[in-house]
């Protein structure tokens, strides 16, 4: 490659890199995986050393990504958190070594060195530990109390995240000796932890994390610390970073010292005399990786005496005394048998590649999740392709691509359902999502889902019908739908519970009692997408019964007032559906309210209001404030503007107040919110 073509590269290079870079630092949500990142970075280094004079200032290899996020106040880093070189074979090891070496022997303070050998026998030895892959922390001590934690940032400035680190288990608030100390710790989420998380974000209808890397990164740079809290973060302590009080000789000394103070430290910390013992065990944690209970993305390799460090010393980015090794993505072919499909609990319709059994990584994959329809398109996979698959984060397997070299012909195209294949009922994807749901109200593999929102306070209100008493409900083949409610006895309820009498009472006239509610929260309890308690108040208003709504065109849906296209077509959809015509009529012989009342007025004092939240309440949670003022006509946000009517301050507020009080925007605490909503 000429220098011109080089530096039209270096330039495209670094344009990419800074993008993805932002992504994975500052967004949290990386659109490549870490090997094609780490390639993207290696080409541009690479680049740049065969032309050093196409090196500029705003190239990543020149500093660490990442910057701190509006909200957050910065922390400015006493010892930099440097990051480290990759590499990725054991030759760039072995050079490693040598440079080590040959720096130790020439230094001017080689007389030193001698004098240290000679008077503690000490030699040259590595300490080989995993890197994890999650979000590098600073936590800072006074007198043994912890006082202040930060992310990395770009390595000299982070973010202030105490109240969010405060919410990890394994980071001491006190430690075993008052000791003033700065550490450094990797925040991870656990395999297991990570997976479940997963499945219960799904469950709720939420977008999935890609990887637990993220999940961590992204719970820790939440302005709301509750957030944080319900994750299940955890932090293994690699490093000293600055301590007054007392000096060590060498890493693995500290190490132990750390344990001593009680911090949680990295379980794999192994020494090492030779390159060559570093290598051997770099090799053992790869062949064991898929067994630790946390993701790991390569070695990490330390020299262990903290003198020789000193005489090393360090780049403005890297340490020269450190270096990571990366472990390539095992990657294994075999052969798409089927893909078949998974209907989740929101109704959504997942393909699944049903694949030859092969070990990957150490399990036995023979089922992978396609994601969407758009996924399989891009990746232009056919039934019967032989595939390339890998583990994503050594968690999730993964189809790479199709090897479309070793096609014979006999290949399948894949289509994507037009009915659920559970209960038969139309399957839709609406305009801008990548989803395709079953809409039947009646659904099998969706009734947990309606059951619960049907029972839930903004729909029919029904007390004491939680989700473990659905599910447990379910599982006993109790109820099989909503309609079931209605036909629950005494005596089933009661043998859920020991003494369940007074239980099963109260439950059966909670269920009674709703057959009498509002016709809107029948609405508004049927799930229908895109439609909550406004909307739902709103069609009440207009449809003064269920038979009116069920007859209602789309186009006369259209135009009630912020309806909408999607919403109007959605409500349509629903209505049309031979089995929502099916349980209206169960409703009905159960006596179930389906009209409105002509005197009935719906409380609509929040209409044309704009709120915005901050701080911690006392009374409510978020979600249970945001859910009032919604069933009151208002509306919440997540940004300041001056369109926002009213900003709700709890305890802790941050950047929103200032921000209100800067735009004159009114601002009201807890007890006058309590007050406007009596």
């Amino acid at each position: 490659m000429n220098k011109n073509d080089a530096k039209k590269r270096i330039e495209e290079l670094k344009e990419i890199t800074a993008y993805h870079a932002k992504r994975y630092y500052d967004d949290d949500n990386p659109e490549i995986s870490d090997f094609e990142y780490d390639m993207l970075m290696l080409e541009l280094k690479n680049l740049e050393k065969e032309y050093p004079d196409l090196v500029t200032s705003d190239s990543l290899t020149q500093h660490v990504g990442g910057t701190v996020k509006e909200g957050f106040e910065k922390v400015e880093h006493e010892v930099p958190l440097q990051s480290l070189q990759d590499i990725f074979d054991f030759e760039e090891l072995y050079a490693f070594d040598e440079r080590v070496r040959k720096t130790l022997e020439l230094s001017e303070e080689n007389e030193q060195i001698d004098l240290i050998n000679s008077q503690n026998n000490r030699n040259l030895k590595y300490i080989v530990e995993t890197k994890i892959d999650g979000l590098s922390v600073s936590l800072e001590y006074k007198e043994g109390v912890f006082v202040r934690g930060a992310t990395r940032g770009n390595g000299l400035v982070g973010e202030d995240i105490t109240d969010n680190l405060k919410t990890i288990k394994n980071i001491p608030n006190k430690l075993k000796e008052k000791i003033d100390i700065t550490v450094r710790g990797e925040v991870f989420i656990g395999k297991k932890e990570f997976e479940k998380m997963n499945e219960e974000r799904e469950a709720n209808e939420e977008s999935l994390f890609a990887n637990a890397r993220n999940a961590a990164a992204g719970s820790l740079r939440q302005l709301d610390s509750k957030i944080a809290a319900e994750r299940p973060l955890d932090i293994y302590i690699f490093n000293v970073q600055k301590s007054d009080t007392i000096k060590f000789n060498s890493h693995i000394e500290s190490l132990k010292y750390l344990e001593k103070l009680g911090f949680n430290v990295n379980p794999i910390k192994v020494e090492c005399n030779t390159i060559q013992e570093v290598i051997d065990e770099i090799k053992n944690i790869g062949d064991k990786r898929d067994e630790l209970s946390f993701g790991i993305d390569g070695a990490v390799i330390k020299v262990d005496d903290l003198n020789f460090r000193e005489i090393l010393g360090t780049t403005f980015k890297t340490p020269k005394w450190a270096i990571a090794y990366k472990y390539p993505p095992e990657q294994k072919e075999t052969i798409l048998k089927e893909i078949i499909f998974q209907v989740g609990r929101t109704g959504a319709i997942t393909p699944m590649a049903i694949l030859e059994p092969v070990k990957v990584a150490g399990s036995t994959i023979s089922k992978t999740t396609l994601h969407n329809e758009d996924f399989i398109k891009e990746k232009d996979l056919k039934i019967g392709d032989k595939v390339l698959i890998q583990k994503a984060g050594d968690v999730i397997p993964e189809v790479v691509k199709a090897l479309k070299e070793k096609r014979t012909g006999t290949e399948k195209e894949f289509e994507m359902p037009t009915k659920c294949p559970v209960c038969g009922a139309d399957a839709i994807r609406e305009e801008g999502e990548s989803a395709v749901r079953c809409i039947g109200i009646e659904c099998p593999a969706k009734q947990y889902r309606n059951i619960l929102h049907f029972a839930s306070r903004e729909a029919m209100n029904i007390k004491g019908l939680g989700d473990n008493i659905i599910e447990e409900f379910l599982n006993r083949g109790l109820i099989e739908n909503i309609s079931d409610i209605y036909n629950l006895k005494l005596e089933d309820i009661a043998s859920l519970k020991k003494n369940g009498k007074k239980f099963a009472s109260n439950l059966i006239e909670s269920i009674n009692e709703s057959k009498s509610n509002e016709f809107y929260r029948v609405i508004n309890g049927f799930g229908i997408r895109h439609i909550g308690v406004k909307a739902a108040k709103q069609l009440a208003k207009i449809y003064k019964n269920i038979d009116e709504l069920q007859n209602a065109t789309y186009e006369s849906l259209v135009m009630i007032d912020d309806m909408g296209e999607i919403m109007a077509q959605s409500v349509y959809e629903f209505f049309s559906q031979e089995q929502t015509k099916d349980l209206i009529q169960k409703l009905k012989d159960f006596g179930v309210n389906m009209k409105a009342d002509e005197n009935e007025s719906i409380d609509n004092r929040f209409d044309g209001m704009v709120f915005v939240l901050t701080g911690g309440l006392d009374n409510y949670s978020r979600k249970e404030a945001e859910e009032i003022i919604e069933n009151f006509g208002g509306k919440t946000s997540s940004s300041v503007s001056k369109k926002t009517t009213y900003v709700l301050a709890g305890e802790d507020s941050g950047s929103k107040l200032t921000k209100a009080q800067e735009l004159g925007v009114t601002i009201i605490n807890e007890q006058e919110f309590i007050e406007m909503i009596k």
